[in-house]
């Protein structure tokens, strides 16, 4: 639905008519050289004492308090006459405005806009990536209100968001909920439209690198066909792919009728690089049902100016991890091997980190705002993502295995998007640990109140080995495989620094922290680029004298050496998989069995 609002509106007065929109806002990105940028925030009639301006403390999809306040300078207020207003900073994320009668409010600052990397803001001679949580401030008095967003732009820029568009810089939104959930992208960039499952979808790539356009849209459209195989409708009309090719920023973020991918500019053209973006653009896409459309109590609705605490982050982001290679393997954008190495990698990742033997997802979902990674996380915590996807894993074979193959952990995630849907921020629904284990008894007829205290409230341990083989899977190390040395410690790169000592691994038994800086092994000068070669020259159970720096101070230690294998772990099939196994596997990931009569992969 388009706003019949004249194109004047642009170039009329800053205080427009009600009529229009209550709150309307105006950036001027014509001077982009020193990521600087002009914001004008106009608010409506406000006959308190005072009105609150907020900026977000955080932003969606990254559950860390940031200081994005400190980005706005040359703060001003005024009247609708034009007079100052007097104002004082109550908060890193809050202005008081003093109100001496009833008006209309306008709100200007200067805003620095370099946060290409925390996918906040970043403004340059070439684009403007704008999230609203660190561009737009509101006040809560007019939060609901819809908004408009014009935008001031070099001639040859075109602006780009999942909002509804009146105009090539103009966007329009329903509430600032929506304005801030919908980032926008202006200025040089590379633009394809395409369809999918009768929903339009855009993909705008900012930045030159060793992408193919053609690629990338076939296999979106591809993936964004497939959320049928999980939910029974959609959250949105149109879908915006934002994608930026650039260097010195990675990740990516997901928002509600749109995601921003960041990947180094020649990080495309190779399969195991491509594999890393498509994959990413699957888990975000995802996201636009599994956290924006449903989401935990905690985090609904959202509160800007603080965290909010939640239980289940390990199903808002570690389900979407889980799903986010099956969308790909029904598509057919990764083949079973693809799909198969990927868990191989996530099992191998999980049995070399001590944290999960320490911290459940429910108490690593409650603790993401303060959560650090480096050495102590390795040891001491678990990850909502990785050890979130194997929850969900584990949840998914017990729901299959419970109802004879009749329901799965994608029936559980189509049952909360239709009970659980957000539809209205004014009257928000999100779920809690008792809705989860309802529904759950629900699929199965049991009682998963037991399977939820060993596997979510404990910390997680798998049996793997009997967990695969219900797929007729089973790891493998291969014929070549030998036990080889293994000393528990990790270098930096490029650096001979410990980065990481494994808990309770030979090096953490001798004495070693990270931190300390390894100068030789047996009296003999080791290098970071020969080191792993120096631990393979001994075997298993020989014990070594270690010379390093810690603190400073000079030390030697003795180091017995442990085993690990030679080879990658991989999955492959059981001998003589029966019948039952093999149904399994296609109602887990909706394909046929993929191997031969002999155990290999077909094609």
């Amino acid at each position: 639905m388009k706003l019949a609002v004249p194109l004047i509106l642009i170039f009329s007065p800053f205080f427009l008519s009600q009529a229009h929109a209550d709150v309307n806002y105006r950036i001027d990105l014509t001077q982009p050289q020193h990521h600087l940028a002009k914001v004008e925030v106009a608010f409506p009639r406000s006959d308190a004492k005072q009105l609150t301006v907020n900026l977000p403390v955080w932003r969606t999809g990254k559950y860390q308090v940031l200081p994005l306040g400190d980005a706005v300078r040359h703060f001003r207020a005024e009247d609708e006459s034009g007079k100052a207003l007097e104002w004082q900073r109550s908060a890193s994320g809050e202005w008081q405005v003093k109100l001496t009668q009833p008006t209309k409010v306008k709100v200007s600052y200067q805003l620095y806009a370099n946060s290409l990397g925390q996918r906040v803001s970043h403004v340059d001679g070439s684009h403007a990536y704008l999230d609203a949580s660190g561009v737009f401030v509101y006040s809560p008095d007019f939060r609901d209100q819809p908004v408009t967003v014009s935008l001031k732009v070099p001639d040859a820029w075109r602006s780009y968001s999942g909002m509804v568009s009146e105009d090539t810089h103009l966007f329009i939104a329903d509430n600032y909920d929506v304005l801030v959930d919908s980032p926008i992208e202006t200025g040089v960039s590379q633009h394809r439209a395409f369809s999918a499952d009768g929903r339009d979808y855009e993909l705008v790539v900012w930045g030159e690198g060793n992408y193919d356009l053609d690629k990338m849209v076939e296999d979106l459209t591809r993936l964004s066909g497939q959320a049928k195989a999980i939910w029974d409708g959609y959250p949105f009309e149109r879908y915006v792919y934002m994608v930026h090719a650039t260097s010195g920023a990675s990740g990516a973020t997901e928002h509600l009728n749109s995601s921003v991918i960041q990947r180094p500019r020649f990080s495309f053209r190779e399969r195991k690089d491509y594999l890393g973006f498509i994959k990413t653009a699957s888990h975000e896409f995802i996201h636009t049902w599994n956290v924006k459309a449903y989401r935990p109590k905690g985090l609904v609705p959202y509160d800007y100016q603080q965290e909010g605490i939640t239980e289940l982050l390990w199903i808002a982001e570690g389900s979407t991890s889980y799903f986010q290679s099956q969308l790909l393997l029904r598509a057919g954008v990764i083949t079973p091997k693809e799909f198969l190495d990927d868990l191989a990698r996530r099992i191998t990742r999980n049995e070399q980190t001590p944290g999960r033997e320490v911290q459940s997802v429910a108490e690593a979902s409650a603790g993401q705002w303060v959560a650090a990674g480096g050495d102590y996380a390795q040891n001491h915590s678990s990850n909502i993502y990785s050890e979130g996807y194997l929850a969900s894993l584990a949840l998914d074979f017990s729901l299959l295995s419970d109802t004879g193959l009749k329901a799965s952990y994608r029936d559980l995630h189509a049952k909360l998007y239709q009970e659980f849907k957000i539809q209205d921020v004014k009257n928000p629904a999100g779920y809690g640990v008792s809705d989860v284990q309802q529904l759950l008894g629900e699929l199965s007829g049991k009682d998963y109140g037991d399977w939820w205290q060993r596997h979510v409230n404990s910390p997680l341990v798998l049996d793997f080995d009997v967990l695969l083989a219900k797929a007729g899977l089973k790891k493998d190390y291969g014929n070549d495989n030998k036990a080889i040395a293994y000393a528990g410690m990790q270098i930096r790169e490029g650096s001979l620094r410990l980065s990481h000592v494994k808990r309770e691994g030979p090096a953490w038994r001798a004495g070693i922290v990270a931190g300390d800086e390894l100068v030789a092994i047996n009296d003999l000068k080791v290098t970071a680029k020969g080191f792993a070669a120096r631990i393979e020259d001994f075997a298993p159970g020989d014990t070594i004298k270690v010379t390093l720096f810690s603190n400073d101070s000079l030390k030697e230690v003795s180091l017995t050496l442990a085993e690990q294998p030679s080879e990658k772990l991989v999955l492959t099939s059981v001998d003589k998989p029966s019948r039952k196994q093999k149904a399994f596997f296609k109602a887990w990931l909706g394909i046929d069995w993929p191997f031969d009569g002999e155990g290999k992969l077909k094609g």
